[in-house]
């Protein structure tokens, strides 16, 4: 028994080998829809990101200048400077312990209470220099759409992050 070369069912397998460019072209449709719907929710996981790790690198720098004090007996000073994005630690004699650094995209609001108190300075009997309170207003420049945090600081050292409304 001959079997033709070109068979009918050879050629139905050779015919059916790809993808039509309406096929294609719908395929391309959906996933551009998909990824518009998509995109908005990203930038604000970012944002809420990038907010978060600055929050986290406040408070671990807070936290190293309290405990800092109370190791070496002597006042810590917690600078931020928001020229550079950079927290730094001091000690009284001025050399830098360490530094943080801010995400450029991060807008931080200092507020420190009683306004004649210019610096945050931890003293080594675990509470703040000049009976001051200090918070920190965090958002993100980058989006308008991102949880703003703050964080708090009382007189006495204790440490507290809150989710807030708007920045």
């Amino acid at each position: 028994m001959n079997v033709p070369l070109y068979s009918s069912s050879y050629r139905n397998l050779r015919s059916s080998a790809g993808f039509t460019l309406i096929e294609l072209m719908v395929t391309i449709a959906v996933l551009a829809i998909i990824v518009s719907i998509a995109a908005p929710n990203i930038s604000n996981q970012l944002a809420n990101q990038r907010v978060k790790s600055t929050v986290s690198s406040i408070e671990s720098a807070l936290k190293e200048a309290k405990a800092e004090s109370i190791i070496r007996r002597q006042d810590i000073t917690v600078v931020y400077s928001n020229a550079d994005d950079i927290i730094t630690l001091e000690e009284a004699a001025g050399n830098v312990l360490s530094t943080y650094n801010i995400a450029p995209q991060s807008t931080i609001n200092q507020v420190i209470t009683p306004t004649t108190v210019t610096t945050v300075t931890f003293q080594p009997n675990k509470v703040m220099s000049g009976g001051a309170s200090v918070t920190y207003t965090v958002c993100d420049s980058a989006s308008t759409n991102e949880t703003p945090r703050r964080v708090s600081l009382s007189s006495i050292a204790n440490i507290n992050t809150t989710t807030v409304g708007s920045c």
